[in-house]
Formats: structure tokens, sequence, C-alpha cells
């Protein structure tokens, strides 16, 4: 089993930064790709970035740019990095491991215009 907590969600205005934080315990050695996806309100969830053991990263075609995956992984930790935030990004943020399919209880992220 692997947990993972998000953090570093909240409120800002369009134009800021926010960075969000995922930890993970548990079985933490089978873990190889760490992904970040979002749901907005009445939206599916998507695919937002993800980043290999190895540091290979993929982005969402409407995020390069703006956001940076990486990840610490003596820590575990899996960060996102978003600059030039935009009301279209307000969603719930959520961690993924997809080997073994594990999420994140998720993290509000809210951009004001």
């Amino acid at each position: 089993q692997v947990q993972l907590v998000e953090s570093g969600g909240g409120l800002v205005q369009a134009g800021g930064s926010l960075r969000l934080s995922c930890a993970a315990s548990g079985v933490t050695f089978v873990i190889n790709n760490m992904a970040w996806f979002r749901q907005a309100p009445g939206k599916q969830r998507e695919f937002v970035a993800v980043i290999s053991r190895g540091g290979v990263t993929n982005y969402k075609d409407s995020v390069k740019g703006r956001f940076t995956i990486s990840r610490d992984n003596a820590k575990n930790t899996v960060y996102l990095q978003m600059n030039s935030l935009k009301p279209e990004d307000t969603a719930v943020y959520y961690c993924k491991v997809p080997d073994g399919d594990y999420w994140g209880q998720g993290t509000q992220v809210t951009v004001s215009s």
C-alpha cells in the first residue's frame, strides 16, 4: 500500500504562484512515475503532469511553460510549481501513483480573476 498526502493549495490571484507537495509513504520502493491530476467543478478529472523516477516529465499542453513538476526521491515527495496561474486552473489537485492506482485526498486550488 502507498499513502499520498497533498498540501500547498489555497486561494491566489490570477498571475500568482502556488507550490503543491505530495508526500508518499508505505511501500514506496514500488513507485516509478508520480503524477498530478485535477478536477474542476462539473468536469472530469484530467491529467496535468507526470514525472518518472529518473526525472523524465510530460505535461498537459495548457500548463506547459507555466507549471513545473519535480520530485525528491529521497523524501518520496513530488512537487508541482504553478506560475502565472489563471482562473481556469481552479480545481482540486490530486497526486497519483499510476503503478497500483494510488490517489491522494486532493488539495483545492482557487485562482481569482
